[in-house]
């Protein structure tokens, strides 16, 4: 089976900025920022997508959203933040590996495009 770009990164087989790790997800620094703070949150295990997330998953999506605000405190977001999970093609998802954009640092705007 091919790995996905995340599971490569958490392989340490491609390098990225990791800003938090534990036993189930990692974090780090997107590769093309869309705010000043632009960090991902993936699952080391592969779900390819929320769409995809079975009841079965219950447990590890619930520490993937936790483990966000987590890091967002870490990188300091007092002022506010935005978590972003895209699904699909038409929702913007370039990488079938469930992960959390956690996007801060400057007022979002509404609707994000």
């Amino acid at each position: 089976m091919i790995k996905t770009l995340f599971e490569k990164i958490a392989a340490r087989e491609i390098p990225a900025q990791i800003v938090f790790e534990d036993d189930l997800v990692l974090a780090f620094r997107d590769i093309n920022p869309a705010a000043p703070a632009h960090v991902l949150i993936v699952p080391k295990q592969p779900i390819p997508r929320i769409g995809e997330a079975t009841a079965d998953d219950q447990k590890l999506l619930g520490h993937l959203l936790l483990k966000a605000a987590e890091v967002a405190k870490q990188l300091d977001l007092k002022n506010g933040y935005r978590l972003v999970i895209n699904n699909g093609a038409d929702g913007g998802e370039t990488v079938p590996h469930l992960h959390v954009h956690i996007l801060g640092g400057r007022h979002l705007a509404w609707p994000p495009g």
